[in-house]
C-alpha cells in the first residue's frame, strides 16, 4: 500500500483529504511543514500533499527543502489562490501537481493516483 503524507494547517481540509484517501492509501498527517519533516525522516512517501498557505514555513519553501534532500517524491501543491502564474513557476520549482481550493475529490484522487504510479514506474 503506497503511503501518502497530507500537509495542511486547516483541521477540516486534512480531515477531508485523510478520509478520502485512507481506504486506498496508507495516509499520515500533519499540520505544518516542520512536523511533516519529522514523518519525512523516518519515512519514505509515495506523495505529498501540501497546502502553500501555513505559518511557519510555507508549502514553497517546504517544496524546495523536499527537492534539496533529493527524495524524488512527487509534491502535490494546493492554494486557496488561482493563479496562472504561481502554477507555472511552482511546476518549474518542481512540484508534481498545483490544486487550487476549492478543489474537487474527485481531482484529489486522480492527481495522487498519477503521483503515486510516477513514483512507482507504472506510469
Amino acid at each position: 500500500m503506497a503511503n501518502i503524507l497530507i500537509v495542511d494547517d486547516d483541521d477540516s481540509v486534512r480531515g477531508i483529504i485523510l478520509d478520502l484517501l485512507s481506504d486506498r492509501y496508507k495516509c499520515n498527517t500533519a499540520s505544518s511543514a516542520e512536523e511533516a519533516f519529522q514523518y519525512l525522516e523516518i519515512e519514505n512517501y509515495d506523495a505529498v500533499l501540501t497546502d502553500i498557505a501555513m505559518p511557519g514555513l510555507n508549502g514553497v519553501e517546504f517544496l524546495k527543502r523536499i527537492q534539496a534532500k533529493d527524495l524524488g517524491t512527487p509534491v502535490i501543491l494546493i492554494s486557496g489562490k488561482n493563479d496562472e502564474e504561481d502554477s507555472e513557476a511552482l511546476m518549474k520549482l518542481g512540484a508534481f501537481a498545483y490544486l487550487h481550493k476549492p478543489f474537487s475529490l474527485d481531482e484529489i484522487e486522480y492527481i495522487v493516483d498519477r503521483a503515486v504510479r510516477n513514483r512507482n514506474g507504472s506510469v
